[in-house]
C-alpha cells in the first residue's frame, strides 16, 4: 500500500542517481558494495528525518487543535507518549519501501535485512498499540467507572496479550514460518508456560471474578481473617491487591486469595450510613430482684424517659401483651427488667441512634459470670471516632446508673477484693488480743 502512495521507484532512482555523483565528486570509483552502504545510509537518515518531521507537525496539531477542544484528551496523549511512540512506526516503513532497491533480488543480506526491520516495525507497532490502549482504558476508567471496579487487571492482561502475539509474529517472521505452524508447535510448551504464568492466569481469573461480582472496589474497607490485612484497598492489579491497614503499614495479597478465602468487606455499612452496635455487659445474677411498684414509682421519677412505658404497661396489664409497646421492651417484674425498658427508651430518645434500624435490650444465656446484657443498634453515622465516642458513652452511662436500678456490674476479682471486711476485722481482732496478752509480761 506504502508502494503505491509513494512513487518509490522515482525516489530511488533520485537516490541513486545522487549517490553517483558524490562518488564522482570524492573521486571514487563506482563499487557495488559502495554503493549499497552509501544508498542504506541514506534512506536511514531520510527514515529518521521524515519520523522527526512528522512527529513535530503532530504535536503541533495537538497543541494548536485538540489541547484547545479536548484538554483532558490532550493531557492522556502526552502523558502516555502516544505520538511519540506512533510516530516511530514511520521510519522502518520508509526503509522497507526503498530498501529493496539497494540490493539485488536474490541477496542474503536483503532478506536478512528486511526481516530484522519487519521485527523492528512490528515491535514498535506494539509499543504504540499499547500506549494507546493504556490512554484509551484509564481515560475509560476516569469517566465510566464510577463504582471504582479494579479494571487494572483486566488492563494488565490485555497488554499481556498483544505481546504475546507480538512475540509468536516476531519469531515467525524471523524463522520465516507462518505463526498459525509456530502455534501448532506451542503444545507441548503449554504446560511450561502454565507453570510460569500461573499467579498472572489465577490473578486474571480471580480479577474476572471480583469485578463481575462486585466484590471488592478500591477504597473498600475489607478484613481477610486468614492474614493480617484490615484496612482500605488502595490498588487491585493483575497479580496483587494492596490493602492499607489501619497503622499505615501496605499489605500485598494476591487476588485469588480473597477468591479461595472468605474475605469480609465493610462496604456496605458505610453506604447505608449506619453501624451496628452489638456489645454486652454481664450483669451479676445475684442483684437481679423483683421490684415493688413504690420502686417502680422512684425509679420512673428519677428517670423521666421510664415513666411513659410504666404507665402504659400498668394500663395495659403486667401480663397483656401489646404490640404497640414492642419497641420499648422491659419488664416491671424485676429490676434488671425495668433497666431494660429505660435503656430502650434512652436508645429510642437519643439522636446519636439511627431509628430506621433495629433497637434491641435483651439478655442472653446466663453464665459462670452473670447475665449478659447486649445492646443492639446502629450509630446515625459510620465515622470511626464517633462511632466509638458514641459506644463508650452508651457503656459508660449503664455501668453509672445500674446501682440505682439495685444492680451490679461483674467484675473479676482482684487483690483488693480478695481482702474482704471480715478479714480485716479478724486482723483487727487479732492485733488487740496480741496486744494486750504482751501487756502483764512487760510489767514482769
Amino acid at each position: 500500500m506504502l508502494c503505491d502512495i509513494i512513487p518509490t521507484h522515482t525516489v530511488a532512482v533520485w537516490l541513486l542517481e545522487s549517490i553517483y555523483k558524490i562518488l564522482d565528486w570524492f573521486g571514487l570509483r563506482h563499487d557495488k558494495t559502495t554503493e549499497e552502504i552509501i544508498y542504506v545510509a541514506v534512506i536511514v537518515l531520510l527514515a529518521l528525518a521524515i519520523g522527526w518531521l512528522l512527529k513535530l507537525a503532530i504535536v503541533w496539531l495537538v497543541r494548536k487543535i485538540i489541547a484547545v477542544k479536548r484538554p483532558n484528551t490532550a493531557a492522556l496523549l502526552t502523558q502516555y507518549h502516544v505520538f511519540t511512540r506512533t510516530s516511530r512506526v514511520i521510519p522502518p516503513l520508509v526503509i522497507l519501501t526503498l530498501l529493496p532497491f539497494a540490493f539485488t533480488k536474490t541477496s542474503t543480506l536483503l532478506d536478512i535485512a528486511e526481516r530484522l526491520v519487519w521485527c523492528y516495525t512490528i515491535i514498535v507497532f506494539t509499543i504504540a498499540l499499547t500506549s494507546i490502549v493504556t490512554m484509551v482504558w484509564v481515560g475509560y476508567n476516569n469517566k465510566r467507572n464510577t463504582r471504582n471496579l479494579p479494571l487494572n487487571g483486566v488492563l494488565n492482561t490485555i497488554v499481556g496479550l498483544i505481546w504475546i502475539i507480538t512475540a509468536i509474529v516476531v519469531v515467525s517472521v524471523l524463522i520465516n514460518k507462518s505463526p498459525a505452524m509456530l502455534l501448532t508447535g506451542l503444545g507441548a510448551f503449554a504446560a511450561a508456560l502454565m507453570l510460569v504464568f500461573k499467579d498472572s492466569i489465577l490473578g486474571f481469573v480471580a480479577g474476572i471474578q471480583l469485578s463481575q461480582n462486585d466484590m471488592l472496589r478500591v477504597g473498600d474497607w475489607i478484613v481477610v481473617p486468614s492474614t493480617i490485612a484490615n484496612g482500605i484497598v488502595i490498588d487491585v492489579s493483575l497479580s496483587a491487591v494492596k490493602v492499607q491497614n489501619w497503622d499505615n503499614t501496605i499489605v500485598t495479597l494476591p487476588p485469588y486469595t480473597l477468591i479461595s478465602t472468605s474475605f469480609q468487606n465493610w462496604r456496605g455499612m458505610t453506604q447505608s450510613g449506619c453501624r451496628q452496635i452489638a456489645r454486652s455487659i454481664l450483669v451479676d445474677t445475684n442483684s437481679i430482684t423483683p421490684v415493688s411498684d413504690e420502686t417502680t414509682d422512684q425509679l420512673a421519677t428519677r428517670y423521666p424517659l421510664l415513666k411513659p412505658w410504666v404507665d402504659k404497661t400498668r394500663a395495659a396489664g403486667h401480663n397483656t401483651f401489646d404490640p404497640g409497646l414492642a419497641t420499648v421492651n422491659g419488664s416491671l417484674e424485676t429490676n434488671l427488667g425495668l433497666l431494660r425498658a429505660y435503656l430502650c427508651a434512652y436508645l429510642l430518645d437519643s439522636a446519636a441512634i439511627d431509628h430506621n434500624q433495629q433497637i434491641l435490650v435483651r439478655t442472653m444465656a446466663p453464665t459462670a459470670q452473670g447475665i449478659p446484657l447486649q445492646i443492639w443498634a446502629f450509630t446515625a453515622t459510620t465515622a470511626w471516632t464517633a462511632y466509638e465516642a458514641i459506644q463508650s458513652a452508651l457503656f459508660e452511662h449503664i455501668v453509672a446508673i445500674a446501682p440505682d436500678f439495685g444492680l451490679e456490674i461483674y467484675n473479676e476479682e482482684s487483690g483488693k477484693d480478695a481482702v474482704s471486711p471480715v478479714s480485716v476485722s479478724m486482723l483487727n481482732a487479732g492485733s488487740d488480743t496480741s496486744s494486750t496478752t504482751s501487756t502483764p509480761s512487760a510489767k514482769q
